[in-house]
């Protein structure tokens, strides 16, 4: 990866723990698609009211060359905050490592695709 990671929080307080677990999560993607050129991470928690259980919201940003980037959005309640982050974060890049392979699985059909078409022949031969 071309960028380091970035990583905001929004209605939570920054923590080193959750950076660090953000941080390897983005390294293990990294190793699995070797095109990501840059991630951006949003981990949230939207005020709610206190008859709500807390909600925690994950959105990843992947960018790919020559694509639009990989969006992932997540999003889960709980009433036992550090536990549910942990496993907001665990089902966000499981959901991210998904769709990170269903676009590489793209990106291998295409090239397959475009190396069966027939090239001009630049000699003039035939």
């Amino acid at each position: 990866m071309n960028t380091p990671v970035e990583i905001h929080f929004h209605g939570i307080e920054k923590s080193d723990a959750v950076e660090t677990r953000v941080r390897e999560k983005v390294s293990k993607l990294a190793k699995h698609f070797d095109r990501m050129t840059s991630c951006r991470v949003v981990v949230e928690a939207p005020h709610r009211n206190p008859q709500r259980p807390k909600v925690y919201q994950i959105k990843i940003e992947i960018g790919v060359p020559g694509r639009q980037p990989i969006v992932v959005r997540h999003e889960r309640e709980g009433s036992d905050a550090h536990e549910e982050l942990g496993l907001a974060l665990r089902d966000a890049f499981e959901a991210a490592l998904r769709r990170v392979d269903d676009v590489s699985t793209k990106i291998g059909q295409r090239s397959k695709l475009e190396r069966g078409r027939r090239r001009p022949n630049i000699n003039g031969g035939s």
